[in-house]
Parts: C-alpha cells; sequence; structure tokens
C-alpha cells in the first residue's frame, strides 16, 4: 500500500490510500485523524471509505508531525570522499525538526539567512513499530514503510558549526513524500536506484546498495540509545553529486526544479523560490 495525506476542495488534510491502479485516493478520515495514526494502528482498512480521483486531489507530506526525524550523515562512501571526510565507524546521527516538512509541489524558499542552499536525495524509513534495544536481526519487523526525503542544508550555517540539526531545519527544509510505501511492496530496500535532477539536470545518480549502515544497523544502533516510536522517520543518508562538493559549487537558485525520484517510492517534485534580498552570513 502507499500511504497519503491529502486534501479535497475542502482543504481538510486526511490520510489516505493510493491507489494507483485505479487512479483514485481511498479516504481513510473516517477512521483515522492522521497517517500517524494508521501507523499505529493494526486495525484493517474500512471497505466502504469514499474515493477521490487523483487528479482531484492534493497530495501532502505523507507523515506531517512525525515524532522525530532522524538523519544519517555520510552513509555512502562517495558521498564521505566526496565531503573530504573519514569513513564514518558509527552512524552519524543528527535531527531535522518537524516545521521544517513540505509535500510534493510545494516550494522549497530560500531564505536570506543562507548563500548556500544544498539538495540531498535520500531513502527514509518510517517506523511502524516503537522499540529499545532492538536488534539488527528483529530491526524489519519494525518498520512500516519508505518513502522519499530532501535534506536540503544551509552549507554555510552548516559548517560555521559542528551542530547540524538547525542547519538542516530552516521552513521548508524538509521535501518529503509523495508517499509512505508499505515495506511489503520493497523486496529489498537496499537494491534501489536513486537519482536526484535540477532543471532535468543529473545531479546525483546511485543505489541504495552504497549505503555504508544499511536500514537494520541503523535501527539497532539508534534504539541503543533512545526508544524508537511508531512513525520516527530515519533519512539513510545521500550519495555523491551535492551541490558543495561539485566544481564550481552548485547551490539552489531561484527558479529551479528539483525532482528526487527513488525505484519504487516513486517521484517527489519541488519548486524553488527566494526570499528578497538575500544575504550571506
Amino acid at each position: 500500500m502507499k500511504l497519503v495525506t491529502f486534501s479535497t476542495r475542502e482543504r481538510i488534510e486526511k490520510p489516505g490510500y493510493l491507489l494507483e491502479a485505479s487512479g483514485e485516493v481511498l479516504d481513510l478520515s473516517g477512521c483515522y485523524k492522521s497517517t500517524l495514526q494508521v501507523i499505529q494502528s493494526s486495525d484493517a482498512t474500512p471497505t466502504d471509505a469514499a474515493r477521490f480521483p487523483l487528479h482531484e486531489v492534493r497530495l501532502h507530506a505523507p507523515i506531517r508531525n512525525p515524532p522525530r526525524i532522524f538523519c544519517i550523515g555520510l552513509n555512502y562512501c562517495d558521498h564521505a570522499i566526496e565531503s573530504r571526510l573519514e569513513i564514518p565507524k558509527f552512524p552519524v546521527v543528527f535531527f531535522k525538526m518537524t516545521p521544517s516538512i513540505i509535500g510534493p509541489d510545494e516550494a522549497i524558499l530560500l531564505p536570506r539567512e543562507t548563500a548556500e542552499p544544498d539538495y540531498e536525495a535520500e531513502m527514509a524509513v518510517v517506523m511502524g513499530k516503537g522499540g529499545y534495544r532492538i536488534s539488527a536481526e528483529a530491526a524489519m519487523e519494525h518498520v512500516y514503510g519508505y518513502t522519499i526525503l530532501n535534506d536540503v542544508s544551509a552549507r554555510d550555517v552548516q559548517f560555521s558549526t559542528s551542530q547540524w540539526s538547525l542547519s538542516k531545519s530552516l521552513p521548508t527544509f524538509c521535501p518529503m513524500g509523495p508517499a509512505i510505501v508499505t515495506k511489503d511492496e520493497i523486496a529489498d530496500p537496499h537494491a534501489l536506484r536513486i537519482r536526484l535532477e535540477i532543471n532535468q539536470e543529473c545531479m546525483q545518480d546511485s543505489k541504495t546498495s552504497e549505503l555504508i549502515f544499511r536500514v537494520p544497523e541503523l535501527i539497532e544502533y539508534i534504539s541503543s540509545l533512545t526508544p524508537l516510536l511508531p512513525g520516527d522517520v530515519i533519512s539513510t543518508g545521500t550519495p555523491s553529486g551535492v551541490g558543495f562538493a561539485r566544481v564550481p559549487q552548485r547551490w539552489l537558485r531561484d527558479g529551479d526544479q528539483v525532482s528526487i525520484t527513488i525505484e519504487g517510492l516513486g517521484t517527489l517534485n519541488n519548486p524553488v523560490t527566494t526570499e528578497e534580498n538575500p544575504r550571506s552570513l
């Protein structure tokens, strides 16, 4: 199944299932207030729920208020090398804050506080069942599904300190979606092509097989230190090709169209706009 958050002309956000075969969205709002409630529930899907043609609805970020967004840095060898940093011996974990979340086709807003906004295509894991000290062997039993996340980053802010979370959490800096694809639809999350384009020019092109720390290892590591909760998001890191490592450097600009495609998860599109009179720090 593909779990989404959508709205109709009423503009009220509702949870639903995307039914690609029929081109419809199944409305789950009669039983659940949010996608987080769907993830937390083991109840059966309602059979009498309303359906809406996909072209008549708007898709939003599939989970608007996850308990936490864990992000993993330097989790592809080629990205660590282009960043001129050592291959990590343990997962590098930081956070993105939930107010930064936007959905498909929403604009990434470049604020005046950064002159170096960058892109990062990532596969994200959504937890279905929480737990503390989850073993790698049992980790996949706790996964609900997967989605696409763009870890937009203010590099000048990021590199001015050793703490990354604020530089990753500016408003609109967490595009996510278009759906959470349940784990039963993905045979192997470590065999998916991941690709980012700006204005139809390829910037990143890799496979999740290149991850240094794979999903079970990440779940085991994080849950060894803090209990994971249903709805927690773990964004697994980005491959090489990011803007700050290019020569010349390629920052996000007003008018750009960013598109991330991950095999089996769909495509996440976001335009880029800017505030007036941008300035550097």
